[in-house]
């Protein structure tokens, strides 16, 4: 069955042709640096502040930095505020549940830790809305049609995000992904970000029972990962 039928996910257009795809890829791009750039400015003021919250609850450094798989596999830095206390800060805890602070909790609710990726939106190695990045260490394990979410840059929000975020189950999330490369529309990324602003303000699927975020994507055990 079309997970369309049991979700509430907006309803992407007819897969484009190459022709399409390649123009709406440069108008993707286009609108991806003028609203990241906007973005970017409207927020410095908001961004130092929670840097120095950040900085006087969990200390050095401010910013999680991450190599994540990007446009076709291509290995990028990950830029994202710091919502965990390191291993030894955290008694040498290890699970994400164990070591998210009160504030990197509400910072994840508000989504306000994904603030500094808009940097990586204007660097080309994200955009606004694409199948969000995973870790490096999945990219073995998926299959040929899930390898296909890389076809796009991963985004700051996408398809999978506004159908549950992080309560959706990984054989869905990345059925969602691979949906939307299948459908790349300016429309379908107008629709996803409305989508996005609401499950925000309503601070919807923000993490899967029992789990500081999503749950760990199979073979591997929480303690082998690292989601930021």
């Amino acid at each position: 069955m079309p997970l369309f039928a049991v979700t509430t996910s907006p309803r992407l257009s007819a897969r484009p042709t190459r022709t399409a795809r390649a123009r709406t890829g440069a108008l993707k791009r286009g609108t991806d640096i003028l609203v990241a750039a906007v973005a970017t400015l409207v927020t410095l003021p908001l961004q130092a502040v929670v840097a120095a919250a950040v900085r006087l609850e969990m200390g050095r450094p401010v910013l999680f930095r991450q190599t994540r798989p990007g446009l076709a596999g291509k290995p990028f830095e990950l830029l994202k505020f710091r919502t965990m206390l390191t291993p030894d800060q955290a008694g040498g805890a290890l699970r994400d549940a164990d070591r998210l602070t009160p504030l990197g909790a509400w910072l994840r609710s508000t989504s306000l830790d994904e603030l500094p990726s808009l940097w990586n939106v204007l660097r080309g190695d994200m955009s606004l809305v694409g199948p969000r990045p995973l870790l490096m260490h999945y990219l073995p394990h998926y299959t040929p049609e899930q390898a296909r979410r890389h076809e796009v840059r991963p985004g700051l929000t996408g398809l999978a995000q506004v159908c549950g975020r992080n309560t959706v189950g990984w054989e869905d999330r990345l059925r969602l992904d691979v949906e939307y490369v299948d459908n790349l529309s300016l429309r379908a990324d107008l629709a996803i970000l409305g989508r996005t602003v609401v499950a925000v303000l309503r601070r919807e699927g923000i993490a899967a029972a029992g789990e500081a975020t999503m749950t760990p994507f199979v073979p591997y055990p929480p303690s082998a990962r690292d989601v930021g």
